[in-house]
């Protein structure tokens, strides 16, 4: 058995020896055909890339800790369009290059419902990238040359879907500005991005200070979007509000 498996392995299989060794009990106990054999082995192996696939592409995609989307209050925002995101989840709007705009302001759940898009995509096949935009941005800064700048682009324009958290927190001087146009602009009608933002558009100059581009980033960005607004306030205030009281409630109970 220890030469069969190292056999497979050569052969590029890359089921582990536990599973085949169930398969091979499975297909003695259940008197398989060596085509229905065939069959299961070739089911084993597909789920072991699949698997693996997904796990690696997770890993690029850098998402990180998340909310689950079960787990999402739909009743805490005053207004939200629940209806649109579900129609986002549904991933049409990757196949048509279309772009998704969470609004809000801070702490109402913009970066818990992009990162759940970008499971979404992830489960789906798709590849994947999650930055905060300063931290993109300043990525592509630290480069020293032009080619360098433009290698390091290729990480922000090949993803099927581009996910920027934070648009409007922290002030870009017009090379940043540049560099997000350059994303935005090669992404255009072909590749979705979504941002998250406390702005709107008529804001983004507050953030991207003398920038010449910042006319054609918007128009851009904005001319296939989706655009879901929040009217919340913070998860995390309402959060620390209710340990506050817990707190409060039990020191006067222990009094």
């Amino acid at each position: 058995m220890t030469e069969l498996h190292e056999q497979l392995k050569r052969l590029g299989l890359r089921s582990g020896r536990e599973p085949i060794d169930a398969l091979l009990v499975h297909a003695q106990k259940s008197k398989l055909s060596p085509v229905q054999f065939l069959e299961e082995l070739v089911a084993l192996e597909l789920r072991e890339r699949d698997a693996a696939n997904l796990a690696r592409r997770s890993k690029e995609a850098a998402i990180g800790a998340n909310t689950p989307l079960d787990r999402f209050d739909w009743n805490h925002p005053r207004a939200i369009d629940r209806e649109l995101y579900e129609h986002l989840y549904a991933l049409e709007f990757l196949g048509r290059g279309e772009n998704v705009l969470f609004r809000g302001p801070a702490g109402v759940g913009k970066t818990t419902l992009a990162k759940n898009l970008g499971l979404r995509a992830l489960e789906r096949g798709h590849s994947v990238l999650f930055r905060t935009l300063p931290a993109a941005l300043a990525d592509l800064m630290r480069q020293e040359s032009i080619p360098a700048t433009e290698r390091r682009l290729r990480r922000y324009t090949s993803p099927d879907l581009l996910i920027l958290d934070e648009l409007g927190y922290v002030p870009c001087d017009s090379r940043a500005a540049d560099l997000l146009f350059h994303i935005v602009s090669r992404r255009h009608e072909h590749k979705s991005t979504v941002l998250t933002t406390n702005l709107a558009y008529k804001q983004w100059g507050t953030v991207f200070k003398d920038a010449s581009c910042l006319g054609a980033l918007v128009d851009r960005f904005a001319q296939h979007c989706h655009t879901l607004d929040i009217d919340a306030d913070s998860w995390r205030q309402k959060a620390s509000l209710r340990r506050s009281t817990a707190t409060r409630d039990k020191r006067r109970s222990d009094e």
